[in-house]
Formats: C-alpha cells, structure tokens, sequence
C-alpha cells in the first residue's frame, strides 16, 4: 500500500459541485452544511437564531434603514404591514398587497420615507413622522390637485381614434368623451388624458366609447374632435411601475405592463414631478429601451452609472449629469434577470450581484479596467448545485455573507471577501424552512416556517440553537481521494489531525473527538490547538468522502486545517 498525506489549511471555495473537484487552486469541500468559512480560511459553525415573533402569515420582510441610529424591520402579509425595532412590534396597518402580490414588490428609500412598488397596484409611501408611521398612496398630483405632474404616454391602441368632447353630468369642470371607435375600459378609471394643454381625470366608465372626465381647472370645451392626446403612463389600465431607485437626486420608475422597457425619472430634487415641462435640465425625462428582443424592466440600480437589469440585458446610462437632452442608453451584456420573482440585486464590495433569468447563475456585474464597459461574471460558478428556484435575497455587508432562500426552504450563503481570496458557498437548514430575508443594522432577519406558523427571528452570534430549542446540526465533508489523480479503491485512514479554534466539542467521520476535560468549564473558551484521531477505519469506495467533521451539540466548533495521515492501493 502507498502512504499518503493530504494536508488542506484553507476552504476558501466552500461547498463545490463534483466536477470541479479536479480544478487546480479550488480549495473545496463536497458537502457544507450550517458551517461558514472564516476570512482566513477555516470552518466554523453558523450563529444560531433569536426567536422575535409569531407572525399572522406567510409574509416577506424588507430592511428600513433611516439612520445608524433608526432601523426598523417591516413584515408584509396578507393585506397588512407590521412594523418592527429592536426586535419589538411597534406598529401594524393595512396595506393594498395581497400575500400573491409579495414576491414582486420593490422599494426604495429617501430620508425618513420608503416608496413600494409592485406592476398591479399604485405606488405608496410609508413615512416616520416623529413616533408614529403612516402609509400613503404615492401622488404625482401638485398640492393644489391639479393633475400637471403625471407622466403622460402616447399608446399604439390610441392611434387613428379622435375624442368628441361634450358637456358632462358632473358640474362645469365636467366633460363627456366619446372615442371614434371602441377603446375605454373600466380599468380607465382615474386615467388622466391630456390634450390642448388641458388634463383630466376620468372618473366614469359609461361603455367601450363613453366616459366622463373632470378638470381641476374650468376651461373652454373644443368644438372639433380631438386627434392629439395623450394618457398617463401608469394607471389601471396600462399597470403600474415595475422598479423603482434613486439617482442624481431624482426618483427612477422603471418597466410597465404597456411599456415594459420604459423608464420614467423625476424632476431634480421633486420626486413627484414628472412633467415633461419644455426640457429643462433639471425636469423630468422619459425614455424606452430600443432592442430587437422584448425588454422587461426588472430593476433599477444606482451606482456610478444607472444601472438597468431586464429580462434580456444588463444596460447602463452613463452621463453625469443625466438630463432631457443628454441621455445615453447601452447594452453592455444579456444575461438577463428573472421576472417571476423580485430578487433585488445586491452591492457587494462596490459591485452589482444579482440572479439571472435562468435561476441559476449569480453574476457580478462589474466595470472593466477602463471603466467603460460591465462584464457580468458568474459568480457561483463552482456551486450551481446549491441555487434552486430562489425566493429571496438579501447581503449583509457587516458579516460579508449573500444569503439566498430558495423556493425548498434551504438557504445558499457565501462568504464572500475577495482581498483574502475568499467566495466559499454553504447551505442552512433548521427546524422549518426559510421563508424569507433582510439585513438591517448588521443583523440578518429571517422568517422561518413550521407546519403553519411563520415566525420572525434574527440569526445572533451569542445563540448556540435555534430558537432556544432546536440544535444546530453542522457537516463538513472532504473531497473524496478518486479525484486525487490516483484513484485509489482501498484507502486505510491511519490518522487526522485538527486545528481547533476555541472548541468544545465536534465528531470526526462519527467518532467524538476527545478534548481536554478543563475546557468544558464555563470560563472556558475551549479548546484551542492540535489534536489528533488514530485507527479510523478503512473505506473500500475512494469515491466517498474521507473524512466529516460534524456535530449537534450546544457548543463552540471551529475548524482551522486538518491533514489526513494513510495508504491506499489503486
């Protein structure tokens, strides 16, 4: 037989899939369960977590971060908002989001204020003012009422047809509108239409040819049909934003159902204005992205550039400053996101991760070293495996962790820190299964189903079980020695030796590894140093792992290096 030691010091690639198990410099494992991998490289089991609440539902959490010193955690659920901080339940209101709605909402934040979109309901706002929150519908109305800040669209459907505008039913501001053909819905309701400088809002669904409109305003009614109108971008009818971010102190909409490639941004400084005005630099301006293929407004991302993800590409607007007349659109890659789902896109380490279309690729999107063009690099090349069907997204930039639900319950984490080489995939289990994730103040929120209760908890460094009751179960599993290069078929383990960091207590390929009894002492931080394992066994199939390191216990466990003392024949 052939003596052999295999020494590995670093896990740096975390949990890989078998055919990289070859792949030169990949510092791997073939199962990584419950455990992270430290910046320098070794193991340690996960934080346990910190029961908050019994939630009313199946809900999704979101991160509303005011200050350093005001971060609030908000539970959507069916119909309802409740309002968390410093893991205590300070408010709860109704919302219009139904539970099927939750998957596809997105926001964004601006002082004390965070603005929710979701493609079939208009956007609110949910504001902090002094103690007490409060939840609104977005207006793009000006405080007088008058209808002068709504984006306006012209329509394929509204070409060729003219309005005759009559008096109406409903007082001097009121007029009737008949269209030369079939084209009003009751969806139509609340539509402004625009024409001669003058806006209306229609407040009455009468048949495919009749409605009733008000003005704000009174004004003179035109004697001859109109040809030239335009409506509101979003309303019933057409839907509503899809994305929604902020960049150079303007508010950005993004993707409808009727212009799916659309973008909208605010004037400068008034994040309710989108009049189109005369071109200003600091109004409003409106946009669509031109392709051969159908473009799907996913997300918008502020950065150095506006970023822009859709179904089909990645594009960015480049200019500094962006205004009417100085605006340029690129496609840089076409990789494409997902539409099903919502997964908002990422900064890590100054870069844009997000999940692509086919659900299985998370890329980086990152400028080249000219700053020019985004390359969109995968990056969970070596663990695809570990990616199925996510649900949920969410970084904590404390803990340098990107946590990723998947639709199974099981979350995918990586440890990501690039200076110290370090993109290592894992997977948590507990008790029930993660439903979904947010990041607020350092702390990584979760909500985790059981049979039918949904619960809030927070992942705590000082936890040694979940929810007070459940053990950690932890696993790490080496590369099996088939893919050594030698392929051996009869491998005899003389020996594993381990550095521990403050240990106190692991299983070593199921046998507990002994440990000096001083450091089982409540004062103690455990067992730090070398510690070995003799005469464990011999494995017939070098296809197997040739060593777990694996445990449940209440304790401490961190793994630094381990070598692998044997023969083998081939």
């Amino acid at each position: 037989m052939t003596e052999f030691i295999h020494t590995q010091n670093s896990f740096a690639n975390g949990e890989i899939a078998p055919e990289f198990y070859l792949t030169k410099d990949v510092y791997g494992l073939a199962y990584l369960e419950n455990m992270d991998v430290l910046a320098g490289g070794g193991l340690t089991r996960r934080p346990g977590l910190v029961d908050i609440a019994t939630l009313p539902g199946r809900s999704r959490i979101f991160a509303f971060d005011i200050s350093e010193q005001e971060n609030y955690i908000l539970v959507f659920y069916d119909y309802g908002i409740q309002i968390f901080s410093n893991d205590t339940l300070l408010d709860s209101m109704l919302s219009p989001w139904s539970e099927a709605m939750l998957p596809n909402i997105q926001f964004a934040i601006y002082g004390d204020t965070i603005v929710f979109v979701h493609p079939d309901v208009p956007p609110y706002c949910l504001k902090k003012t002094g103690n007490t929150f409060s939840l609104s519908r977005f207006s793009f109305y000006d405080t007088t009422g008058v209808y002068s800040q709504v984006p306006l669209m012209k329509y394929d459907d509204m070409r060729g047809i003219s309005i005759t505008v009559t008096p109406g039913t409903h007082g001097s501001k009121s007029a009737t509108f008949t269209t030369s053909a079939n084209y009003w819905q009751s969806s139509n309701i609340d539509t402004i239409v625009c024409f001669n400088n003058q806006k209306w809002r229609i407040m009455e669904y009468i048949s495919e040819t009749v409605v009733q409109a008000v003005s704000a305003m009174e004004c003179t009614l035109p004697e001859n049909p109109i040809t030239d109108w335009l409506e509101s971008a979003f309303d019933n009818r057409h839907g509503w934003p899809h994305a929604i971010t902020f960049h150079q102190d303007r508010l950005v909409l993004g993707g409808t159902h009727s212009v799916p490639g659309g973008i909208w941004m605010s004037c400068v400084g008034d994040y309710h204005n989108f009049n189109a005005g005369t071109g200003l630099d600091d109004e409003s301006i409106t946009t669509t992205l031109l392709s051969k293929e159908h473009q799907q407004i996913c997300s918008l991302i502020s950065s150095d550039k506006l970023q822009v993800l859709t179904s089909c590409g990645e594009w960015a607007i480049s200019n500094k400053p962006i205004t009417p007349s100085n605006i340029n659109v690129v496609q840089h890659t076409t990789v494409g996101s997902a539409t099903t789902v919502c997964l908002t896109p990422q900064k890590i380490e100054g870069e844009t991760v997000f999940i692509s279309n086919t659900l299985k690729d998370i890329r980086k999107l990152s400028l080249d070293t000219l700053g020019e063009k985004y390359n969109a690099d995968d990056l969970c090349a070596f663990s695809k495996h570990l990616l199925n069907h996510p649900t949920d997204i969410a970084y904590n930039k404390v803990s340098k962790q990107l946590y990723i639900i998947n639709t199974d319950g099981m979350m995918a984490v990586l440890n990501q820190n690039s200076g110290l080489g370090i993109s290592a995939w894992a997977r948590y289990s507990t008790y029930g299964k993660f439903i979904s994730v947010a990041v607020s103040d350092g702390y990584t929120f979760v909500i985790i189903q059981k049979d039918n209760t949904y619960k809030l908890a927070k992942f705590s460094s000082t936890a040694l079980t979940d929810s007070g009751i459940y053990n950690i179960e932890y696993r790490a599993s080496g590369i099996p020695m088939t893919f050594s290069g030698h392929r051996p078929v009869h491998i005899r383990l003389r020996k594993i030796n381990l550095r521990l960091w403050e240990t106190k207590g692991a299983f070593i390929n199921d046998m507990r590894i002994e440990l000096p009894n001083e450091i089982y002492t409540p004062t103690s931080s455990g067992f730090s140093g070398d510690i070995s394992m003799n005469f464990l066994g011999s494995q017939l199939d070098g296809s197997a792992s040739p060593w777990t390191i694996s445990g449940c216990d209440a304790v401490p466990m961190t793994l630094l290096s381990l070598t692998v003392y044997g023969q083998y024949e081939i």
